[in-house]
């Protein structure tokens, strides 16, 4: 294992085995290509010495049958590095080159119409700059109506789609070109392409991609896969990943790391000055440098852009706690109740002697059409079902018994000191809990306690007290958290990105720690002005 993702292979002149020739053709039809930016004699499609090592490295290598070795290509740039005029010249290889088959689909799939057509757009810009191209395809790319290129010849034909629009059941591609995974919503498309491709032998999936969010999902599948086989931890020939991206040790403000991660650099793509002034808005501006690092140095980001704390930090300190042990600590439970189809979580701070804290989290999801759950929420909720991760509540809501029996359990194993709820949306649920004779607590998710409480948490984690298990449905919880920050109070606010994503675990988890700190520094519960009381609700 090198344990390095960069692809050293691009710069070391190291031979590519071409054994029949398939790498030289290829690039030789690419430079016979024009292109209207291109500032070569004749507008000549301008390969530069990084593209067509990866260009030699796809066709190249062949089996004895003489199909290609390369099935799949994650090419990883950053933004200004090109990576839409190369793939959109390796799709008129398939579709009028000598990649070309009688018949065969060649398909630019992208997050929506309008991203889809920007690939689309650059190969038919290609093909007009040269007029006995022009002549032997028609295009269509009315606004409004499906883009398609057909070769007259064979038959073959491009045609840009959407993963927001149909699943495009029935395609069998040659070759596909997945544009900015990381912006897709659902796995519909992405699904309907890769069983197309099964259908038929020697077919090549291209995703070009900037970095994207999250640690879920389709996008974040793929690129951890891709990972995994660059540092050679999966052998899969079949798979090439090629990922310009900043390493852990980078640093972001060093240019000779932006000319590694940018291999346009050299040639005047992207824009030095350019990055030089996005890299000094950076400075100081958390937001800004999320940006920077994602776009600019190709690194995988959370999903929020304003995080609650550093999720490195939060990694550090997976540690395995005994189940046995905790069970002598004091421990408050933190409930984030749901409305309608929406969650519930329920979390457990365990508070150790020397101030650490020790997390727990339970997440509550509805069991109906939790496939579409899923790609609404970019969360894989049937895997994390499979692995026993998430309690799945029968129904297309949460059935607060199984979270009352589920607290119950808890407060029957563990010293549990406080049950901590929004009383707006758990009357019934505390009344119940009370008259079973355990500690409920009013903890009303105001802008004042829940600043608190996102403050205690915000602490914790920085402070390296947090002690947690890599509950991922618990971090995927975390890293949807955004926050804003009240410039006169400094309380923080916790809030989502947007409409889908799912924060749960987090506020129950804020409110769980913050009581285990709060509660253990005071004498009396009753102390707090913001304290409602144990059965004041």
């Amino acid at each position: 294992m090198t344990g390095s993702t960069f692809p050293a292979w691009i710069h070391d002149a190291s031979p590519i085995p071409d054994p029949m020739g398939f790498g030289e053709r290829a690039v030789t039809f690419l430079r016979r290509l024009r292109h209207p930016n291109s500032t070569a004699p004749g507008r000549a499609f301008q390969l530069f010495d990084w593209q067509e090592r990866i260009v030699r490295r796809i066709y190249g290598p062949r089996n004895p049958d003489g199909s290609r070795i390369v099935k799949t290509v994650m090419l990883l740039l950053p933004r200004g590095n090109r990576k839409t005029s190369l793939a959109a010249a390796l799709a008129l290889l398939h579709l009028f080159g000598p990649e070309a088959r009688a018949a065969g689909q060649v398909v630019f799939a992208a997050c929506d119409r309008e991203q889809a057509s920007i690939g689309f757009r650059e190969a038919a810009n290609i093909i007009r700059e040269d007029r006995r191209l022009l002549k032997a395809v028609t295009i269509r790319d009315a606004f409004n109506s499906k883009k398609q290129i057909t070769f007259g010849k064979n038959g073959s034909t491009l045609t840009a789609l959407a993963s927001d629009g149909g699943a495009a059941h029935g395609l069998t591609p040659s070759f596909t070109l997945i544009d900015e995974i990381h912006a897709w919503r659902g796995r519909d498309l992405w699904e309907a392409i890769k069983s197309g491709q099964a259908k038929t032998d020697d077919t090549l999936m291209m995703i070009a991609t900037t970095a994207g969010r999250g640690s879920e999902g389709l996008a974040a599948d793929q690129f951890n896969y891709a990972v995994q086989v660059a540092k050679g931890e999966i052998v899969n020939p079949e798979f090439l990943p090629v990922l310009f991206m900043a390493e852990p040790g980078d640093d972001w403000q060093d240019e000779t790391v932006w000319q590694k991660v940018n291999p346009g650099l050299v040639h005047g793509f992207p824009s030095l000055s350019g990055l030089r002034a996005l890299a000094k808005e950076a400075e100081g501006n958390p937001a800004e440098l999320s940006s920077f690092r994602q776009f600019n140095l190709n690194i995988w980001q959370a999903n929020s852009r304003d995080p609650l704390f550093d999720l490195g930090a939060y990694d550090a300190r997976a540690l395995d706690d005994d189940d046995t042990d905790l069970e002598q600590l004091a421990a408050y439970i933190g409930v984030d109740m749901s409305v309608s189809g929406d969650l519930t979580a329920v979390s457990v701070a365990f508070r150790h002697d020397d101030g650490q804290i020790t997390l727990r989290s339970a997440v509550f999801v509805p069991g109906d059409d939790l496939r579409g759950r899923a790609d609404r929420d970019r969360a894989p909720y049937e895997r994390w079902r499979d692995d026993g991760l998430i309690r799945i509540c029968p129904g297309p809501i949460i059935d607060n018994a199984m979270v009352e029996d589920h607290i119950r359990d808890l407060c029957a194993t563990y010293d549990v000191q406080e049950i901590a709820f929004d009383p707006h949306l758990a009357r019934v649920t505390m009344q119940r809990l009370h008259d079973d004779g355990l500690p409920v607590f009013a903890f009303p998710q105001r802008p004042l306690t829940m600043g608190v409480a996102a403050g205690d948490m915000e602490r914790i984690v920085t402070g390296r007290l947090i002690r947690h298990d890599g509950d991922p449905v618990l971090r995927h919880h975390f890293e949807n958290v955004v926050t804003s920050r009240n410039p006169s109070s400094g309380l923080i606010r916790m809030h989502k990105a947007n409409g889908h994503s799912r924060i749960d675990a987090a506020i129950a988890s804020a409110m769980a720690v913050s009581r285990a700190v709060t509660a253990h520094n005071k004498k009396s519960r009753y102390d707090s002005p913001e304290v409602l009381g144990l059965t004041m609700f």
